[in-house]
């Protein structure tokens, strides 16, 4: 899985219930052709980032297929995957 492209928003709260600050991330995302996430009108990643007291971290995530935007019933590698696409986040997110 490779990060190609993206976009981040800043979202605002009207309600002032959430605390620390919330974050958009759309990402482009490439994966292998033998991968069951392949798709081959492309795929990307929408991914809220919360970041409270200095500490960021990923409060939601779905994989949506580009082409007709359907969310997919797909997961990140809790171990792998979530935290390469957290550093990549947080990276950004500093810039």
């Amino acid at each position: 899985m490779e990060i190609i492209n993206y976009e981040v928003e800043k979202l605002q709260d009207p309600t002032g219930i959430l605390t620390g600050e919330r974050f958009e991330y759309t990402m482009a995302i490439k994966v292998d052709e033998e991968d069951e996430l392949y798709r081959s009108g492309g795929l990307d990643l929408r991914l809220i980032l919360a970041v409270e007291d200095g500490i960021a971290r990923i409060a939601d995530y779905h994989f949506i297929d580009s082409e007709s935007e359907k969310p997919l019933d797909f997961a990140l590698d809790e171990e792998e995957e979530e935290q390469e696409v957290l550093a990549f986040c947080k990276e950004r997110l500093a810039e």
